[in-house]
């Protein structure tokens, strides 16, 4: 996907997070369904942090501790830095050298993306903590979604070893979009699923053990599924 693409579904999911962010104080103390440690208010709170942190990585290109959400009003102090963080995120120039998280090339293109798909995950939580369905996303941004996931995120968990390396490859497919594989040697299983239900699936705001197809080596597959395949 183009920068311009990620920036306006960045955009949207931001509007759409401010709207909730307002919300009564009673809405605000739900908790968050996929994440139950956090009320809707820390999420926001969450949001506000990982905003000032990307932003300020951007800047200066070199990284930088996550500032820590105030233990009040944290809705609130998202809401005053959303402009200040989207501006930042307009003025990206992609191919600018930045620190990242991520495999080289080090660009700050790289945040883009990631706060894309950072928003769009914790859309959907706010909207299931507001007690609304999960939002639609385009084809396109989903299927980036998965690869990022697969393809930067869970070679990341293995490499620093927050998952076990599976004893074989297991591959993930989207009909009529692609397939990604985790592990090496030949491949002893399958998990095949549509394209939304992999992408919130995978974030673990949907279960893949209910939606998806697993073919082969099925504890193999769980295994994997279980990861964690994300942070």
């Amino acid at each position: 996907m183009s920068p311009d693409l990620y920036l306006a579904e960045l955009s949207i999911c931001v509007d759409q997070l401010r709207i909730l962010a307002r919300q009564p104080e009673e809405k605000l103390a739900h908790l968050v369904p996929a994440c139950p440690a956090w009320t809707l208010d820390g999420l926001f709170g969450h949001l506000g942090s990982i905003e000032r942190w990307a932003a300020e990585i951007v800047l200066g290109g070199k990284f930088v501790e996550e500032p820590p959400a105030p233990s009040a009003g944290a809705s609130e102090w998202f809401l005053e830095g959303t402009n200040s963080f989207l501006e930042t995120m307009a003025s990206i120039d992609p191919g600018k050298e930045c620190w990242t998280f991520g495999p080289p090339p080090r660009e700050s293109g790289f945040w883009l993306r990631r706060q894309a798909h950072e928003h769009a995950i914790h859309l959907v939580d706010a909207r299931m903590a507001s007690d609304m369905e999960a939002p639609a996303f385009s084809q396109d941004f989903m299927f980036d979604g998965i690869g990022e996931v697969l393809e930067m995120f869970t070679p990341r968990q293995l490499r620093l070893g927050r998952m076990p390396q599976p004893e074989a490859a297991v591959t993930f497919n989207v009909p009529g979009s692609g397939s990604w594989t985790i592990g090496t040697g030949s491949v002893a299983a399958s998990i095949t699923a549509p394209l939304r239900s992999m992408y919130l699936g995978l974030w673990g705001r949907s279960d893949l053990t209910d939606t998806a197809a697993i073919e082969g080596d099925a504890s193999l597959a769980l295994r994997v599924l279980q990861g964690p395949i994300t942070p």
